[in-house]
């Protein structure tokens, strides 16, 4: 086996190998600031897979968010509690969220993926993997070039997480019906 082979069973199997180095790294992750730019990845094998490369042109960024329903703010005046609304539960899933909130941090920079880091009961961290598109190492690599067309992907969803949470990558009956006959059949077997 290879390297990185190595990492991955490590960081899948060996739970009880690297309990301690984790717990060590979470009281540090706690006192860090939410956002922060790293000089290379923690987990090498998982950035390699998602397309991260040791040049120029990458950004490795990390990002706490906190766990859990999303809380509204409270809304001055008083209103029923039925339509006051506080809790929801939002419709993108929480790496999609993530990869938003770095991608307005650095509008210059453009979300390539992401990835679990580390989390606790309160925050979950996401490394997100990011592309200056107006480098020229950028520009000339053809593996990632196409990046370069591409405006505000986290926001319109078009990383791996933001598929998965639009729900893309369904192929179930229940998807976007292919053609008006399989509408029709649903409406009808609704009715019944």
């Amino acid at each position: 086996m290879g390297m990185y082979k190595y990492l991955s069973k490590l960081w899948q199997d060996g739970k009880a190998q690297t309990e301690e180095i984790m717990r060590k790294r979470l009281i540090e992750l706690r006192r860090q600031p939410s956002i922060i730019v790293l000089d290379r990845p923690s987990r090498l094998d998982k950035a390699h897979r998602l397309g991260y490369k040791a040049k120029q042109g990458f950004i490795m960024g990390r990002i706490k968010i906190g766990t859990g329903g999303r809380h509204r703010r409270s809304i001055p005046k008083g209103r029923k509690p039925k339509t006051y609304g506080m809790y929801f539960t939002p419709t993108r899933n929480i790496q999609a969220i993530a990869e938003q909130r770095i991608s307005k941090r650095f509008p210059n920079l453009e979300v390539l993926n992401s990835y679990y880091y580390a989390g606790d009961g309160k925050h979950k961290w996401y490394e997100v993997i990011m592309v200056d598109p107006h480098h020229p190492a950028i520009i000339n690599d053809k593996q990632v070039n196409f990046i370069v067309d591409q405006r505000g992907r986290a926001e319109r969803g078009l990383t791996s997480a933001g598929k998965r949470s639009k729900g893309a990558r369904r192929v179930e009956a229940k998807a976007i019906p292919k053609r008006a006959s399989e509408l029709k059949t649903r409406i009808m077997k609704r009715r019944i």
